[in-house]
């Protein structure tokens, strides 16, 4: 029996989203917001808290300033989650600035602590409360060798990994993380990230790559049109639900929790990818990341609504 359902492992911002633009600025030009928000932000948050609005059990693991300590406890135990698993760090707060239309967003960000994610991961404490869980994601650009010497020590323990780097394009282009994107079990690109790797953002491109590079799981997410997994050679793909979109930002990290969701349930690849389109979808709905968040209930009766019961 393991102690978590997941571990979540990445960097860890405080994010200040700007939304309702009605175009992108010119340079030297100045617009308008309609809406500002300050939220915990940053892939691990988002999606940590998205699995936790799911009833999963969930271990938050980052690096955050000491002088942000007490706004993250407080947020994150709205969900559910403890912040023990943040570290303290004499660096501030990691901090990223979203811009967003209904279309499309933005992000501006400082690193902060998360400069020494890579070295709390090698920490043997760390370690051994990552394979604890039943699976861990990485919402980080994974170096190569941290991945050969993190992910055979999972497998070993019985864990599923997924991996979402973001939009990390020398990541993407560096030969030496294919061998990352091999090892996992769960791929998460988006369009923007699978163009980089394949210079096509079209769904067949990523197949195509995927097959090629022996991808475990491959799943590319297309925004408004959905999402794609590449299943035994071919594309399954599933429209999400239509919603009244405000904000884009962590749609994507949504998407990943409903997918794992998913997995640790035992659905089909299909189901996997509705409940991800759900979770991506809703999370749009509302201004910042977390807002939106569907709890199990809504899951349940937006897929039903959606895709039948």
């Amino acid at each position: 029996m393991k102690r978590w359902d997941v571990a979540v492992v990445g960097e860890i911002y405080a994010d200040h989203v700007f939304s309702g633009f009605q175009r992108w600025p010119a340079p030297g030009e100045e617009v308008h917001a309609d809406h500002y928000v300050r939220e915990l932000g940053g892939g691990a948050v988002n999606t940590a808290c998205a699995l936790a609005r799911l009833q999963r059990r969930v271990r938050l693991i980052g690096l955050i300033g000491e002088a942000d300590r007490t706004w993250f406890e407080t947020r994150l135990k709205g969900f559910g989650l403890s912040a023990d698993g943040l570290r303290s760090d004499a660096l501030n707060t990691g901090v990223t600035v979203s811009v967003s239309t209904a279309e499309d967003r933005s992000f501006y960000t400082y690193l902060g602590a998360n400069r020494r994610l890579t070295e709390l991961l090698d920490e043997a404490t760390i370690r051994a409360e990552l394979i604890t869980a039943r699976h861990v994601h990485f919402a980080m650009p994974l170096m190569a060798d941290l991945a050969k010497r993190l992910f055979p020590l999972l497998h070993k323990a019985g864990c599923t990994t997924s991996l979402d780097v973001g939009f990390s394009p020398d990541w993407l282009r560096d030969p030496a993380n294919r061998w990352t994107c091999r090892a996992v079990d769960y791929f998460f690109p988006n369009q923007s990230e699978a163009q980089v790797l394949t210079g096509d953002e079209s769904a067949e491109a990523f197949r195509d790559w995927s097959s090629s590079m022996d991808i475990r799981h491959g799943v590319i997410k297309l925004g408004a049109a959905g999402a794609a997994a590449i299943v035994n050679g071919g594309l399954l793909r599933v429209a999400p639900p239509h919603v009244d979109a405000v904000d884009m930002t962590g749609a994507g990290d949504a998407f990943d929790a409903g997918f794992i969701d998913g997995v640790l349930n035992g659905e089909s690849t299909e189901n996997c990818l509705r409940r991800a389109c759900i979770c991506g979808a809703l999370c749009t709905t509302r201004i910042g990341a977390l807002e939106g968040l569907p709890d199990f209930s809504l899951l349940r009766s937006t897929y039903e609504h959606t895709y039948g019961p």
